[in-house]
């Protein structure tokens, strides 16, 4: 009988702690035809990579180390610390809002602080609730403490004004994402997105 191979994921250092991690947990940044490096948030473009952590902190450490050029082994173009931080602030939050538009035109969004209190109380549970970043205290904390209740995983995530635009109305308080394929991939962008601004 053959044995089973290794399964384990393939390791990598953070450029800027030194901390190695499975390589899925890490940002992967090439460098392109121009010998500039960007970040590949879906690790999908070709090349050689180098990695950090989900981290601002990460990512501002490897460029005031220069260990970009160390990694590629010669000079490479890196945007100033501050520039790069918010372009992947920006990616990662594209990418909630990409899933919830993507959910939404599904059908399996819910949105609004009452009707996301009714979709929790029924018979078929939500399968996440996301809370709105500046929704009132008061009526976050209602919502958090239903979805706890009925032992629905919630996230706070983008902001009211976000959620608004997203489904084309007002402004929501929050939203229920019906059980499913989004869901998983939600938590996920979430979850890095909170890591990489040091809020998890």
């Amino acid at each position: 009988m053959a044995l089973k191979g290794n399964t384990e994921a393939p390791q990598r250092s953070c450029l800027g702690c030194r901390t190695s991690k499975d390589k899925n947990l890490l940002i992967r940044f090439v460098q392109t035809p121009e010998m500039e490096i960007m970040p590949d948030l879906d690790s999908r473009l070709p090349g050689r990579g180098a990695y950090t952590c989900i981290s601002k902190r990460c990512v501002a450490a490897a460029i005031e180390q220069r260990q970009f050029k160390r990694s590629f082994k010669h000079d490479v173009s890196v945007m100033p610390s501050e520039q790069l931080i918010e372009h992947i602030r920006q990616q990662l939050h594209d990418r909630i809002i990409g899933l919830i538009g993507l959910a939404n035109k599904a059908g399996l969004v819910t949105s609004g602080g009452s009707m996301v209190l009714d979709a929790l109380r029924g018979k078929a549970k939500p399968g996440l609730i996301i809370v709105a970043t500046d929704v009132s205290e008061a009526i976050g904390g209602k919502i958090i403490y239903a979805a706890a209740a009925h032992h629905v995983p919630h996230r706070i995530g983008v902001t009211k004004d976000d959620f608004g635009a997203i489904l084309g109305k007002a402004p929501r308080s929050a939203i229920a994402v019906a059980s499913g394929g989004f869901v998983a991939q939600l938590v996920k962008a979430i979850d890095r997105y909170k890591n990489f601004l040091g809020e998890v």
